[in-house]
């Protein structure tokens, strides 16, 4: 017998409260505006009448917080480890004084073990510098940073045979060949790259592959999924917008009126994303068009999309994998998997397509997750300045989203920031998922026109306190996270992984035209954990779009094997579930393979890492 879930009974007395309030709001709103509207005209006709020299630009007024939880936030630390890691790669933009958007926009980074040795690696994407600035060519290659489990890392990217440079964005891992070993996709401004590992050698196969797109093309956040359950890994590629270099030149993009700034999306035309469908021995299939991931403005019938991030999950628990899409400027999309090879667009039905107010907003990095238990599906994306991130939040499998950022108080804290990389991961291991920010402007001088506003931002962490708190989801300051945490960088793409092997998450930040933040989890709170490995056999061999419910006698937790998420970059790809501080006597695992084969798997191991094989039951297999 199933057990009541109070969490989604709250959930959707939210909803339903929600809706009471806001037709009660607009029948007031209503009789105000006409009982207001003489009165508006004399003020109008006054104020038109009276000269006024004031600034143009206001800070902006933050909404309250939500009350503090009444529980003290733990002790978080994060320790930069950068300089001691050994990684010295920093990030080329190729700008040079013309304020070209891609400048602005880069980069992503892997977390990967792509020689299999047991150890994470870290993968950045570079850019370089444009063709036509003929004063600097110094190459700047993507690199690879071999890791040994302890926070030490070896540049190995002329090893494995990354040397050429190219405008690159973001990266998707996967094991498109199923042959054991992590391939790596890497989009750019211009035709993107499929490099196929070789026994830890990295080979150029996009031409044979048929997966390079175009010239005119600028491909941002990708991964790979099994979209059609047929056992080999596809692949889906965000666009950005329309973009040339005499384009952008064109148009006099300012924001004090005399020097020249970055151009808003809102100048540039939108793009179609791209979907390659794997057709196995190698080759990948254009399926963009027939699947019906185009999607266009209805009212001029021009590309709509705008994608910065990609967010792959089986949002109403079918066993086929859908995608979320966050678009800057333009309504986010959700395409539904019809289970026939086709998509259906129904963002604007779900709820996840506009903000509260019906506006769409500047999204970039986007995450999903099962936040309260199993049954409360979450979607997280980072938005642009002044506007609040979005948490919108539906029971599982259920067709209904709500913006829960302001309720939870995830979202007061987060328009202080222009978020980018965005991801759900348990930072203290108390089974609770928690949310991280990697924030920065696009503007180097923003301040002077928007004193509320600085190019370089510090990273924002939120605690989550519990449903029951005061504040479900609580900014963490730098009494508990650590002063070198908070330091302003110009953040874009963040990850996370184990670097020590110790058991909780580390993290990891780009940093556009700079040096990335590698931070070590220095949390001592005595946590129990476990950490799951899939290994498939009918399905893709990674297992990517599985799910794993655990029980451990007192709640059922639900993770996805999800490397895809955050923007431009990629995840530790094994799930980790934090357990607190009690010992539990049995962990039960429900593994929900891609296609929805259910198996069952039981296990006394905690603190460690264990991995189950599609197909062998109730057997624990060690890594």
């Amino acid at each position: 017998m199933a057990e009541p879930n109070l969490e989604n009974d709250d959930l959707d007395q939210d909803i339903e409260n929600d809706a009471v309030i806001g037709s009660a709001l607009r029948a007031s709103l209503l009789v105000f505006v006409i009982l207001a509207f003489p009165v508006i005209l004399i003020l109008l006709y006054l104020v038109i009448q009276k000269e006024e020299e004031q600034a143009t630009e206001t800070d902006v007024t933050l909404p309250e917080v939500r009350q503090t939880n009444e529980e003290p936030i733990p002790s978080l630390p994060f320790v930069d480890v950068t300089k001691e890691s050994g990684i010295r790669f920093t990030h080329e933009s190729g700008k040079y004084g013309e304020k070209l958007l891609p400048e602005t926009m880069g980069s992503g980074v892997a977390v990967l073990d792509y020689n299999q040795d047991g150890h994470l690696d870290l993968f950045f994407v570079n850019s370089c510098h444009w063709e036509w600035d003929v004063r600097n060519q110094t190459p700047s290659p993507c690199q690879l940073y071999r890791g040994d489990g302890n926070f030490q890392f070896e540049n190995v990217s002329e090893e494995v045979g990354l040397t050429e440079s190219f405008y690159g964005m973001g990266v998707a891992v996967g094991d498109y060949d199923n042959d054991g070993d992590s391939d790596l996709y890497i989009t750019a401004v211009g035709e993107n790259r499929l490099l196929r590992n070789d026994d830890g050698k990295f080979v150029n196969v996009t031409e044979d592959a048929g997966v390079a797109g175009s010239q005119d093309l600028w491909g941002t956040s990708c991964g790979f999924v099994d979209y059609d359950n047929d056992g080999l890994l596809d692949l889906f590629v965000c666009n950005y917008v329309s973009w040339s270099k005499e384009n952008d030149l064109s148009q006099n993009f300012t924001l004090d009126g005399e020097t020249r700034a970055y151009g808003p999306p809102k100048a540039f035309a939108g793009s179609f994303s791209l979907l390659y469908k794997n057709l196995g021995s190698g080759k990948f299939e254009d399926v963009s068009e027939s699947s019906g991931i185009q999607v266009r403005n209805e009212t001029t019938n021009v590309p709509l999309g705008k994608a910065m991030g990609i967010a792959p999950v089986d949002f109403n628990r079918d066993g086929w994998m859908d995608f979320v899409i966050a678009n800057d400027t333009v309504r986010n999309f959700l395409f539904e998997n019809n289970k026939d090879g086709t998509f259906s667009e129904i963002g604007r039905l779900v709820g996840i397509a506009f903000d509260r107010s019906g506006n769409a907003r500047g999204a970039m990095g986007i995450d999903t997750a099962m936040f309260r238990g199993r049954e409360t599906l979450a979607i997280g994306i980072g938005n642009f300045a002044n506007e609040a991130s979005a948490l919108y939040m539906a029971k599982s499998g259920r067709r209904q989203f709500v913006d829960a950022a302001m309720a939870t108080g995830f979202g007061p804290p987060t328009r202080q920031g222009l978020t980018f990389g965005l991801f759900f991961f348990d930072v203290d291991l108390d089974g609770r998922l928690d949310l991280l920010g990697a924030n920065g402007h696009l503007e180097e001088e923003i301040s002077k026109t928007q004193q509320s506003q600085q190019y370089a931002q510090p990273p924002q962490l939120f605690w989550n306190a519990g449903r029951e708190a005061a504040s479900e989801l609580v900014a963490v300051g730098g009494e508990s996270v650590g002063d070198e945490f908070l330091e302003p960088i110009v953040g874009r793409g963040a990850a996370y992984g184990d670097f020590d092997e110790d058991g909780d998450q580390d993290v990891v930040m780009s940093v556009s035209h700079g040096r990335p933040r590698l931070f070590r989890n220095d949390q001592t709170l005595a946590n129990h954990w476990v950490r799951v490995q899939l290994q498939g056999v009918s399905c893709n061999r990674d297992a990517i779009g599985a799910s794993v419910e655990l029980s451990d006698g007192q709640q059922v937790m639900a993770r996805s094997i999800m490397p895809t998420k955050s923007y431009l970059s990629q995840c530790q790809k094994s799930i980790t579930f934090g357990l607190g501080q009690e010992t539990p006597e049995k962990l039960s695992y429900t593994v929900i393979w891609p296609g929805g084969d259910r198996e069952e798997f039981t296990s006394d191991v905690i603190d460690q890492v264990v991995m189950f094989r599609q197909g062998e039951g109730s057997d624990l297999v060690s890594p």
